[in-house]
């Protein structure tokens, strides 16, 4: 139960502040301002406060979910809604952030080369259970994309794994081959593509390693790693 509940905490704390930057983005503020301010709240501490595209990973859902289990199990309901509404905002978020992608291009993907940088669920591991960039990559192709995947660490075969085992809607290996293209360097899959989506923190795809207006396409930022760039859009500013 001690597990459960820590990571059940770490997630809540997480979506919380993915829940503020919408507000962020509608009133002008800034996620990045708010998260330093309450960080320095002692009470709260500065850890987990960066706003992102969401959680993924096999412990925060998966513990989330036999929490609310236990709490319906023994009959207290609204424990167990509070507790299910950490993974919806989740969805929501990384819904969110696929759709300002969607909009962004008139709610037709058809003819757009998307790149998604980054397929791990977070940064430093080949880990890519429940990634967000599984599903916002779905949603993309969904709507008619030709998507590039680049990972520095998760490797084609995963990906296309992946895709198999999580999406929905499984492509055909006719539709993978022609739409979906797993590229081997971060330069190759920004070439020639309409939009960059960020969808994992790695240190390589920060602006100090990277220079993204050389590719003058619009980047979509999920992980806030981008200081210096003209094109940008990033959650909560």
């Amino acid at each position: 139960l001690a597990k459960l509940a820590s990571n059940a905490m770490l997630a809540q704390r997480i979506s919380s502040i993915n829940s503020l930057s919408v507000l962020c983005e509608k009133t002008g503020a800034n996620i990045d301002e708010l998260s330093k301010a309450i960080g320095m709240d002692h009470r709260i501490g500065p850890h987990f406060l960066k706003a992102s595209v969401g959680f993924g990973g096999s412990c925060f859902q998966k513990d989330i979910l036999n929490l609310v289990y236990l709490c319906k199990y023994y009959g207290l309901d609204e424990v167990a809604d509070y507790w299910h509404q950490v993974v919806k905002i989740n969805d929501y978020q990384k819904d969110r952030f696929a759709q300002k992608i969607i909009v962004h291009f008139g709610g037709d993907l058809t003819r757009k080369t998307i790149v998604i940088l980054g397929w791990a669920f977070k940064s430093n591991t080949n880990d890519s259970r429940e990634s967000a960039a599984i599903y916002v990559a779905e949603k993309l192709f969904a709507k008619g994309a030709t998507l590039k995947i680049y990972d520095p660490m998760v490797t084609k075969i995963s990906i296309l794994n992946d895709i198999q085992f999580y999406w929905k809607e499984i492509p055909d290996s006719i539709e993978v081959q022609n739409r979906i293209h797993i590229k081997m360097s971060p330069e190759d899959a920004c070439e020639k593509v309409d939009a960059i989506a960020i969808l994992t923190g790695w240190e390589a795809f920060k602006t100090k390693n990277f220079n993204y207006d050389r590719f003058q396409s619009k980047i979509f930022d999920g992980r806030g790693i981008i200081k210096e760039a003209i094109n940008i859009y990033t959650l909560g500013k």
